[in-house]
Parts: structure tokens; C-alpha cells; sequence
């Protein structure tokens, strides 16, 4: 008598509800869990939860949705039972997520155990979570990919030799191009060629990137 009052309670809850022995069986099924998952009543009753809804969890692994082993499962070592998570088949085969709240109901007439699910459907929250995860795995992998070219582009392909580094010492200290030529006793054209080579070995653009990686590496001193 117990029993059915209780069934009859939660046939008013706006929470999809079953409830299923210690091995699993489902003993009642409401009209919001006909809802949410397509089976009737009659479909539900008796047959084991956890084959009407192939559970995964959030893995993408084998779940137990039914039953005192799966509420066990999930204790985690706290008082009670915590409520979880849960991906399950509805009947038109779509994948919806859950979220399960248990009730333990003891017939203290009869001894039998029952345990009383509540669910709700979470959907929408693990979209929004799973999105959410590929932004940000998305933005992890931009950053890391600019490091990479930063590290890539900027390096010197090969090293740069005492006098490059001379010459691009001289222009971080301000030193216009007449003055090196003539601090180096070389020709403009020297110096010319001697900016293509730093250019091409730093993957630079100009001489004031060139100066700027280079002291960013410790190729030559950082000014004062």
C-alpha cells in the first residue's frame, strides 16, 4: 500500500521519475518520463533500466543507470546518494544527457528496497559545456601555434657572424649607417649585403626587426 502511494505522488512531479529495485527492474514509470523518453508505461515496467537506456557516462563509457550497484557507484565516500550524470538512449534512439537524483524508499511492510530516480533533462548544459571545451582548447592551440612561429620565424637559421653581430650591436646603439661604415671601414654596399644576410638568417623584414629579435634572443646586448 506503501508502494502505490508513493507511485501516485510522483505521478504529479513535473521531474521525470522511475523507480527500479536493487537489481535494476523498473516498478513505476510517470507520465513526464513517458515524455522525456518516448516509452510508456507499459513499455518500461519490468524490463531493466540499464538495457532501456544503454547509459554512457561522461567518458563515453558503459554507465549503470539502475540500481543499487550504480547508486553505490556513485557515493564517491559521502553520505547519500549525490545525484549524477548520465547519457541515455531515449526511444526514437537520441542521445539526451540526464541528470539523476535518488531517492531510497524502504517498504518496512514488505522489506523491499526501492530506488526512486528523479531526472532531468541536462541537454542543453553539456552542449554548453562541450562548446565551451572547444573554445578553449581552440584558443590553447592558437597561442601555442603563434609560439611556435614566434620561436620558428624568428630564429636564426643559421648563426650570425661576429661582424653581423657588430653591425646590428651598432645600430641598437643608435649608430645611423654612414657611422658604421666608417666605425667598420666597409662600404654601404658591404653593409647592404651584410643586412640581407642578417635578414635572411633572422627571418626579419627590416633592420629595426632584425635588431629587435636579436636582442629578444640575447644575440647581441639589450640597450641600457
Amino acid at each position: 500500500m506503501l508502494e502505490s502511494e508513493l507511485f501516485d505522488l510522483l505521478e504529479n512531479t513535473a521531474d521525470a521519475v522511475y523507480a527500479v529495485t536493487a537489481a535494476g527492474l523498473v516498478r513505476a514509470w510517470n507520465g513526464a518520463a513517458e515524455r522525456l523518453f518516448g516509452y510508456a508505461r507499459a513499455e518500461a515496467l519490468n524490463r531493466n533500466i540499464d538495457d532501456i537506456f544503454e547509459a554512457r557516462d561522461s567518458l563515453g563509457t558503459s554507465a549503470l543507470s539502475g540500481g543499487m550497484e550504480a547508486a553505490t557507484r556513485n557515493v564517491r565516500g559521502t553520505d547519500g546518494v549525490p545525484h549524477f550524470d548520465l547519457e541515455v538512449r531515449t526511444k526514437a534512439g537520441e542521445r539526451i544527457w540526464i541528470n539523476v537524483s535518488t531517492v531510497v524508499f524502504d517498504n518496512p511492510r514488505t522489506g523491499h528496497r526501492l530506488l526512486v530516480r528523479l531526472a532531468r533533462d541536462v541537454s542543453e548544459r553539456h552542449r554548453r559545456d562541450h562548446l565551451y571545451e572547444r573554445v578553449v582548447e581552440v584558443a590553447r592551440q592558437i597561442v601555442a601555434s603563434v609560439q611556435d612561429e614566434d620561436a620558428t620565424d624568428h630564429a636564426p637559421v643559421e648563426p650570425l657572424s661576429d661582424q653581423e653581430r657588430r653591425i646590428l650591436t651598432l645600430f641598437a646603439d643608435g649608430s645611423n649607417p654612414a657611422a658604421i661604415t666608417r666605425e667598420l671601414n666597409i662600404s654601404p654596399q658591404t653593409l647592404r649585403n651584410h643586412l640581407h644576410h642578417i635578414n635572411r638568417k633572422l627571418r626579419t623584414h627590416n633592420r629595426l626587426e632584425a635588431v629587435t629579435h636579436a636582442q629578444r634572443r640575447g644575440l647581441i646586448g639589450q640597450r641600457p
